[in-house]
């Protein structure tokens, strides 16, 4: 049996490495080139583009391992069922399960490394490469000026442009900020940016100025003009590296993570201590509800029911419902910040199950790809990459839902990141009494056929 081991492990090695290899590639040049626009005419030393092409293999790593052990074990179970292996394993009286144990041992080898690289190497290299990647952007800031969106990085400017042609802009408009004593507006049909020693320069064809005097209104004046240069000083048009700032989730660890959570519960704890108060000064004596919602209806009944009371004076009625409406303005921004709260904690929460379950995601992955192998039978690279494309497409739609569902509060983290690791080994579990009850025909069929032989 340590045979059958060493040669079902030793067929997903080549073919798992092949396949990273390949895998990385291929996500690697798609980066490459949604990219190149942001790295090309900058000035930028090799050294940096090479750091930050390097960072950025972090998260192709991640997403490439998991799907490589899934194409690893379609061709290894694939080449066992094509060569008939499998079927004499059977019948010598080797179990389905003794045969996918290797299998699954390989992607444990894979998910405890990939947990580690996940946690403590990944969100460092995505820190320093969203650091880098701004650093970049300030460099050179017309790279990033997409039509229909205003662009405030300019010291003096603000502007918005209508369309883009190679690196022409149609329709481009600036306005001044309220900083300067004379508030501008440029409105011109097409416009340049180039990049100087220390500045960049506007080339705008065919406008108008519009210039008003923010203390004299009267002070008004319009110029008409074929072509004007603005020359925007950038005392940064050296790549120079900022000071770190605060982390995003996809740049913490589990520990800054978690303390995060535990900031973050502390201050919902707190307002809704907040909210108790809120109730019992105005003399409630009922449990605040959950949500705003439900505390708006409450408040409303009551609001209601103190018009209908006969004991009341209309003075004091007017008072109880002045009361009972400055209450629920009140609690309304507390509420809202739990909620705030809640949906911080739940991205935090689903980011640190996101780190284990995409690991975890390579022993079901083996799971579909053992039985998919032998029911296909086919041990090539491209029916293999074909299935695992497929598959994790569809693993990782159902991860994004999750997440979305999660970060709503409509779903708790927990379930949203594992709950595709729980569909797709339901279809794991599904296709291997599908290959058991295939291979369970088979055997017979050889026993027959050894009978024939020994007869004659």
């Amino acid at each position: 049996m340590r045979t059958l081991t060493r040669y079902i492990l030793k067929g997903h090695f080549l073919p798992f490495f092949y396949a990273l290899l390949i895998l990385i590639f291929l996500l690697f040049t798609n980066f490459l080139l949604r990219a190149v626009d942001k790295l090309l005419g900058k000035g930028l030393s090799f050294s940096v583009i090479l750091e930050f092409l390097f960072l950025n293999t972090a998260w192709i790593v991640a997403l490439a391992a998991p799907m490589a052990v899934l194409i690893a074990t379609l061709m290894t179970f694939g080449r066992l069922a094509e060569d008939n292996e499998i079927t004499a394993l059977s019948s010598t009286g080797v179990s389905y399960f003794r045969m996918l144990w290797p299998a699954v041992a390989f992607s444990i080898l894979v998910a405890v490394p990939l947990m580690y690289f996940n946690n403590a190497i990944l969100p460092g290299m995505n820190h320093r490469a969203k650091e880098l990647s701004r650093d970049i952007y300030r460099k050179r800031p017309d790279i990033s000026i997409e039509p229909g969106y205003f662009v405030d990085d300019l010291p003096d400017y603000n502007l918005i442009v209508g369309g883009k042609k190679g690196r022409e802009f149609q329709d481009v408009r600036i306005f001044s900020k309220k900083s300067k004593p004379t508030q501008t507006f440029i409105q011109s049909n097409k416009g340049t940016f180039l990049t100087m020693d220390d500045a960049i320069l506007l080339k705008l064809f065919d406008g108008e100025i519009h210039e008003l005097d923010s203390e004299n209104k009267e002070n008004y004046r319009r110029i008409i003009f074929e072509e004007h240069h603005i020359k925007v000083p950038a005392e940064d048009m050296e790549l120079k590296r900022s000071e770190s700032k605060p982390k995003s989730d996809r740049e913490m660890s589990v520990e800054m993570m978690q303390e995060k959570i535990t900031f973050y519960q502390k201050k919902v704890q707190k307002t809704e201590q907040r909210i108790v108060k809120h109730f019992r000064g105005t003399g409630l004596e009922v449990e605040p509800p959950d949500n705003y919602e439900s505390a708006k209806i409450l408040l409303t009944n009551l609001q209601n029911e103190i018009k209908h009371k006969s004991d009341l004076s209309v003075k004091e009625q007017r008072s109880q419902t002045r009361r009972y409406r400055n209450l629920s303005q009140r609690v309304k921004g507390d509420y809202s910040l739990i909620q705030a709260y809640r949906k911080s904690i739940n991205r935090y929460s689903v980011e640190i199950h996101k780190k284990f379950s995409i690991p975890v995601a390579c022993i079901v992955f083996v799971l579909i790809g053992a039985p998919l192998g032998m029911i296909t039978r086919k041990k090539g690279f491209t029916t293999a990459i074909t299935f695992s494309f497929g598959f994790f497409l569809l693993y990782w739609m159902f991860l994004i839902a999750g997440e979305e569902f999660a970060d709503r509060l409509l779903m708790s983290p927990a379930a949203a990141m594992w709950g595709p690791n729980a569909l797709l080994g339901l279809v794991g579990l599904l296709l291997m009494l599908k290959a058991t009850r295939r291979k369970s025909r088979l055997v017979p069929l050889l026993d027959r056929k050894k009978i024939r032989v020994t007869s004659k």
